[in-house]
């Protein structure tokens, strides 16, 4: 497992982890051959978003990765119709990963499973590079690092019945009550997931933000679209195959309780006992 916990390779003139600043001219890209700052801006709606792009400082190594792959392994959303065989360059079935953070257990995930591709969607610049480079250093030619807003791939770039999976691991829980509605996980969004993903296709989320748990708990069951796989009607175990990460087990530490939700997406016209 140490083997994904850093990414950080040198680039020329930089110490490994360093943050480094660029001089650009005015309207020049950040990366020019790298993500795009605002892939679908051709799509403005007035709609709430469940996230925040953040700001933060890239490394040299991120930024080399960013570089050097992205037109290998980036997608920007955009909001053009997407082909995933191409996108992958072979037909395995493809899980879609909406905030991977760092991505260190997208990593560790694609690893384990090298059958399974990974599409990876997240608005943040060094996670997105961190994770490039990981996929780099270990081999992993199926992960695939989307940059934009998940709702515009799922409702125009991706096909009915196109996804063997959903992973949603500790979103932005938005915990002041004004901020609810910018949740992600609300009968809205799952509508829209459920077209895209086939029959018998796992949604698996994570919270260690209880009260988001229980909405999320609820929400779901209430969903005609998915059964929940637990026996109980309640949380699962921590499956093995999501990894336990650095900001999880620091949670732990102090207290914090996560909650695993595992759910399928049930056959087309069956509806759940909900």
């Amino acid at each position: 497992m140490s083997d994904f916990l850093s990414s950080e390779s040198s680039a020329q003139g930089h110490a490994p982890g360093e943050s480094v600043r660029y001089t650009r001219a005015k309207g020049e890209p950040r990366f020019p051959d790298g993500p795009k700052a605002d892939p679908a801006g051709s799509h403005f709606e007035r709609r709430i978003r469940s996230f925040q792009p953040r700001r933060s400082r890239v490394t040299a190594g991120q930024a080399d990765a960013l570089q050097r792959l992205w037109p290998k392994w980036g997608l920007d959303i955009d909001g053009r119709p997407l082909d995933l065989a191409e996108l992958f360059g072979d037909d395995r079935p493809v899980v879609l990963e909406i905030g991977f953070g760092m991505g260190e257990a997208t990593a560790q995930m694609a690893a384990a499973d090298p059958g399974t591709n990974i599409l990876a969607v997240d608005v943040h610049t060094p996670g997105q590079g961190n994770l490039l480079a990981l996929a780099d250093r270990n081999g992993l030619a199926n992960v695939r690092v989307g940059n934009g807003d998940a709702i515009i791939l799922l409702r125009e770039m991706l096909t009915p019945d196109s996804l063997a999976g959903l992973r949603v691991y500790f979103p932005d829980p938005w915990p002041k009550k004004r901020h609810h509605k910018r949740r992600l996980i609300q009968p809205e969004f799952l509508d829209l997931a459920a077209t895209r993903l086939r029959p018998g296709a796992l949604v698996h989320c994570a919270t260690d933000w209880e009260p988001y748990a229980e909405q999320m708990l609820e929400v779901l069951t209430a969903h005609p679209e998915f059964e929940n796989t637990s026996p109980d009607g309640g949380f699962a175990p921590r499956p093995a195959f999501r990894p336990l990460t650095r900001f999880e087990g620091q949670g732990l530490d102090k207290g914090h309780v996560v909650n695993d939700l595992l759910f399928r997406r049930v056959q087309h016209g069956e509806r759940g006992d909900h």
